[in-house]
């Protein structure tokens, strides 16, 4: 979820270069005093209103896209975490009617990712800590300027809670979504007779193919049952979680995002809802992801993993864990993800 927030709003940043005068700096149709009003009525507020200088917003502009990058790259993730949620409030905030229901998703998630351990695995910082590691058979390289050994516990147990409760809000968010989406959508008349995907297709600021637009418009039988679909997936996903019917029901949400990308032209809320439908894919699928990837690469790695080395995530808890031994995965109920930099 780091790596994809970040990468899609460096995306969103870089994509929106040649246009940021006119969405954020001194050409908007958004002035600053709008933009004093707003904040005095919302509570909200921005770095980029701190100064009306050009100058100011140019070197704004490249702090958001260096943050956005190092983000991604998981480097001191800590530090970077709180300042990429700032970015992403700050130029949220100074242009709030001027994009689309993506970046809102993405603002909420950057604040809750603040909370969590989310560099723990592939990032710059886990790459260090193995270096650290290898130097030091048996101890990471900065067990030595470490706290005393209580404090770390309770640090290391402070870290735990607060990242798995933040795991557990970014999945609730998820679900109140699709969940009051699809309440709101069986409210309607066209979602119930099957014709509001119809409409949908010939909404002109959401046709950025026409001709795509007009050939999926022309079988009724394939809207028809793609509007049920779609309000079905939505109204029963906070209920499929528990069990493996949400693995086809993910993917199908996957198709239905895609679509929603290629044929309305809003990627950038697609791919904050793929991102996000992600927290709800265990550990083994990640740690085979990464296996599968080292595989690909070099030829060599088994795939799955045959066993949970030390600094790998570790399979999913069916079996007891021998006794004094330390889960270090990051996800939710698994050990300390603290020692991550």
């Amino acid at each position: 979820m780091r790596a994809g927030y970040g990468m899609l709003y460096l995306l969103f940043l870089l994509r929106e270069f040649p246009h940021r005068h006119e969405i954020w700096g001194a050409d908007s149709p958004w002035t600053p005093a709008l933009s004093r009003q707003l904040f005095d009525q919302t509570g909200w507020n921005s770095i980029l209103a701190l100064s009306e200088s050009r100058l100011y917003f140019e070197l704004c502009y490249a702090a958001a896209l260096l943050t956005s990058a190092l983000f991604v790259l998981g480097w001191r993730t800590r530090a970077v975490s709180v300042l990429f949620a700032v970015v992403v409030t700050s130029f949220h905030a100074k242009a709030i009617f001027m994009t689309d229901g993506g970046d809102n998703l993405i603002l909420l998630m950057s604040v809750y990712l603040a909370f969590t351990a989310c560099g723990r695995r592939w990032s710059l910082d886990a790459r260090r800590e193995r270096r650290g590691a290898a130097r030091a058979p048996g101890a990471t390289a900065h067990d030595a300027r470490r706290a005393p050994h209580p404090v770390r516990e309770a640090r290391d147990t402070l870290t735990t809670v607060v990242h798995n409760c933040a795991l557990f809000v970014m999945a609730a968010e998820v679900c109140f979504l699709y969940g009051s989406a699809g309440l709101y959508k069986v409210q309607g008349t066209s979602w119930g007779g099957g014709t509001a995907l119809h409409y949908v297709l010939n909404l002109e600021l959401f046709r950025p193919w026409p001709a795509l637009s007009h050939l999926v418009d022309g079988y009724p039988l394939l809207i028809a049952i793609a509007t049920y679909t779609t309000v079905l997936l939505q109204v029963a996903f906070p209920f499929v979680l528990f069990g493996r019917l949400k693995y086809p029901v993910l993917v199908m949400l996957l198709g239905m995002h895609l679509g929603i990308a290629l044929i309305m032209g809003l990627p950038l809320f697609s791919g904050a809802m793929i991102v996000a439908d992600a927290v709800f894919l265990p550990d083994r699928f990640y740690a085979s992801l990464a296996a599968l990837c080292r595989r690909a690469g070099r030829g060599k790695v088994p795939w799955p993993p045959a066993s949970s080395a030390p600094g790998k995530v570790p399979s999913q808890g069916r079996q007891p864990a021998p006794p004094g031994a330390r889960s270090n995965a990051a996800g939710c109920g698994g050990g300390s993800p603290a020692r991550s930099a």
